[in-house]
């Protein structure tokens, strides 16, 4: 039986909006869990607006082994049993550059919804949540430097990306949070960036151009913004900073936000300054991180190692900033 993408044993989790009778996102770390019963189930995509190389997707049945698949118009999973399964679906990566923001977009997935011998229920999920605000290095693009076909150029990016391999992820990861997704490649707190994404405060809204974020406020945001401001001048930094602070914290009130300053050490001594007044000017208690010499600034991108660096220096301090 096919059960559409409105069915109640599906859940999604991160920057999803329904476009021409799909549930579509633009945003990779974005995921989509699904309670069936049977032994098999076939996943349903509309790709009509993809083109090559396609986005690419961690499937995981049961919590176990994941593994990675272009996204295709039907997935097929084979159970090892007729009984009750969750499936995993994580948008692992797609090329930066691909049309993600105005219509027809052209680095997304789009669930149609899936067929199987039955629906099951989705147990519930009462971790906490934390939005993961960036750019490149939060999407997790070049956490491979392994080139696949060298004719491609460009197009490895969804073999050499992964959103779950970057700091952001493995950091949720750490502290048993929820992780939704919003980092894009070039964006930056001054500038626009890959996919015609607008900059951070002009993008925070939404899934893609007009379609707003449907999740509720998450309990924690981070946010990483600074390696694509670098041709700014540290005034212009900290002025679409502080726009961004204001967009971010007129639509979730009562957030805890987290300001982690950029790897490759832009401007970290302007922006605790910077979140220092704006505590004080605006009453509220945003966290600063300094980031400087965690990793060496290069390559800008860090590798799957430098990932896990950043994750392993950034988990103890939330922990006991936050509490967890």
């Amino acid at each position: 039986m096919f059960y559409s993408y409105k069915s109640e044993s599906i859940k999604f989790i991160g920057r999803w909006s329904e476009l021409n009778e799909t549930m579509t996102s633009a945003t990779p770390g974005s995921v989509i869990k699904i309670a069936f019963k049977g032994s098999w189930i076939t996943l349903s995509f509309n790709t009509i607006w993809n083109s090559h190389p396609y986005p690419h997707l961690w499937l995981s049945l049961d919590g176990k082994s994941k593994f990675e698949t272009p996204v295709n118009p039907f997935l097929r999973v084979e159970a090892e049993d007729g009984g009750e399964h969750i499936l995993t679906v994580t948008f692992k990566s797609a090329v930066e550059m691909h049309q993600r923001w105005y219509q027809p977009l052209i680095g997304k997935i789009s669930f149609l919804g899936y067929e199987a011998e039955g629906e099951a229920v989705l147990p519930e999920d009462n971790r906490k949540t934390i939005e993961l605000v960036g750019d490149s290095i939060t999407e997790g693009v070049l956490v491979e430097d392994r080139i696949w076909d060298k004719n491609e150029g460009m197009f490895n990016r969804p073999y050499q990306d992964d959103s779950t391999g970057t700091y952001a992820y493995l950091t949720a990861q750490n502290l048993n949070l929820i992780p939704l997704h919003m980092g894009y490649g070039a964006v930056g707190a001054t500038k626009g960036g890959c996919g015609s994404v607008p900059k951070a405060s002009e993008a925070y809204p939404y899934c893609f151009d007009g379609h707003p974020v449907t999740y509720q406020s998450p309990d924690y945001i981070l946010i990483n913004h600074g390696a694509n401001d670098r041709g700014a001048t540290a005034e212009k930094y900290v002025e679409e900073y502080c726009k961004l602070l204001d967009v971010i914290r007129k639509i979730n009130p009562t957030s805890q936000i987290i300001a982690l300053s950029a790897f490759c050490g832009a401007f970290p001594v302007e922006l605790e300054a910077t979140i220092e007044k704006y505590n004080k000017e605006h009453g509220c208690d945003i966290i600063f991180i300094n980031s400087t010499g965690w990793v060496p600034l290069e390559p800008l991108h860090p590798l799957r190692d430098g990932h896990k660096i950043i994750a392993e220096k950034l988990t103890p301090i939330l922990k006991e900033k936050l509490g967890l």
